[in-house]
Formats: structure tokens, C-alpha cells, sequence
């Protein structure tokens, strides 16, 4: 009899560990910010980045209300993932993702409306962000919630940043500002980001035209591809993908 137990009890199976994400943190974020920015590497949601960059303002607020969808986003779909069936994923993703654009929406109207109307239809447009969707299905979908929540950060922050940076470059060269008008888009706690960059400047009306957009959109664009190709060409450069490697 005792025997018996022993044996029993040495072949029971321990109990499981916590779910662990297959991709560290790091590539997470690096990812997200940096090798597959959702602008400049994978050239998604253009639309709304060349309609709003008019300024670092709008380009903040648009950047801020498309990472709160991608963050729910992906963290409902992971924790449904298992729950969906194949057939019908990508129509219940889509209903998903429209049900939290109209929340954000609401929500921005309710609280920021002056950027509310500033942003206007763009707001609704998320729905229709590849990114958005492409995230949830490539990625969410197979992680677990704690890893696609990162995910949703780290792509989020990424969009958010080239938002930024383009609203920026073209704010300063158009009108010779920064973050004008945050304080009355955003709220007061925002007012220490309006800067007047270049006092009495003339302005140079393309940059806040489309026109402007494509160009400081180019120029970004070849600036991180020169700054990845000196990088690689550098003697000693550790192979990120190999670094990185989760061991089996």
C-alpha cells in the first residue's frame, strides 16, 4: 500500500507556472519604438498622421487616444482568445475595436472637447487603423494578456512618438511654436509644453500644409533608415535577433 502512494506520488504532475510571454519585454518595446514603428518601418495609419501633425498638440492627442484603444484592445483580445472561434475572429476584433473608438470618442468629447473637435472624424477613423487590427491578430491573439498589454504600450508609444516628432518638426518650421494652444486642447496641466521656439517668425506656411507633411514624413523616414544602416555597418554590433533569443 505504501508503495503504491509512493509511486503515486512521484508521478503526479507538478502544478503548472504562471503563463510567461514567448517574447522578452525588451524586444517588446524596441519592437514597438524603434525596428517595427507603425510609421516609419511599417507605413500604416498615414492618413491620420499627415491630417493632424499640423502641430506637437494634435499630434499628442491623436497619439494618446489611438494607444488607449490599442491597449484595451489587445488586452480583451487576448483574454478572449481562447473563447472565439476562428471563423468568426476577425468580424468580432473589428466589433471590438469599433465598440472602444466610440468610447474614446465619448470620452474625449465629454472631457476634451476642443480636441475633440480638432481632431474630428479622425477620431472615428481609428477603427479603420491597420495597425490596430493588425496588432490584435498577429499579436494579441497568441500572447498572453500581459505580454499583448505590452505590446499595446509599446506600439502605442511608438505611433504616439512619430506623431510627436512630425507634429513637431512642422509646427517649429511653420509657424516657429511648440505645443501651441495644449493648454486649451489638452487642460491647463499642460501649459508648461507651449514654447515659442523662434520669436517673431514669419512662419513658412508649407510645412502646416499637406505638402509639408510628406516632406518632414520623408525626411524622418530616411533619417532613421541612415541612423539603422551606420548601426549595422559598425564593427561589433551584437545581432539583436540572436541577443534576444528565448532559449527552448
Amino acid at each position: 500500500m505504501s508503495t503504491s502512494a509512493t509511486a503515486s506520488a512521484g508521478d503526479a504532475v507538478p502544478p503548472a507556472k504562471p503563463a510567461r510571454p514567448s517574447i522578452p519585454f525588451g524586444t517588446i518595446f524596441r519592437d514597438g519604438l524603434w525596428r517595427q514603428n507603425v510609421v516609419s518601418t511599417q507605413m500604416l495609419a498615414l492618413c491620420p498622421l499627415l491630417a493632424v501633425t499640423s502641430t506637437a498638440t494634435n499630434g499628442l492627442g491623436m497619439g494618446l487616444a489611438s494607444t488607449a484603444v490599442l491597449i484595451l484592445s489587445n488586452v480583451i483580445v487576448a483574454t478572449i482568445r481562447n473563447w472565439v472561434s476562428p471563423s468568426v475572429r476577425i468580424p468580432t476584433f473589428i466589433v471590438l475595436i469599433a465598440t472602444l473608438v466610440t468610447l474614446v470618442d465619448m470620452v474625449l468629447n465629454a472631457w476634451l472637447h476642443d480636441l475633440h473637435k480638432v481632431l474630428g472624424l479622425f477620431i472615428a477613423l481609428i477603427v479603420v487603423n491597420c495597425a490596430i487590427l493588425g496588432r490584435a491578430e498577429a499579436f494579441a491573439s497568441r500572447q498572453p494578456v500581459v505580454a499583448a498589454a505590452a505590446d499595446g504600450v509599446a506600439m502605442g508609444l511608438g505611433f504616439t512618438l512619430a506623431l510627436v516628432v512630425l507634429g513637431a518638426t512642422r509646427e517649429v518650421l511653420g509657424s516657429g511654436t511648440l505645443f501651441a494652444s495644449a493648454s486649451l486642447l489638452l487642460g491647463e496641466s499642460f501649459r508648461f509644453l507651449e514654447v515659442t521656439v523662434i520669436p517673431d517668425y514669419k512662419g513658412f506656411l508649407m510645412m502646416i500644409l499637406p505638402p509639408g507633411g510628406f516632406l518632414a514624413l520623408g525626411f524622418l523616414m530616411a533619417l532613421q533608415r541612415h541612423l539603422e544602416t551606420r548601426r549595422a555597418r559598425s564593427p561589433g554590433t551584437p545581432d539583436p535577433v540572436a541577443a534576444e533569443r528565448v532559449p527552448a
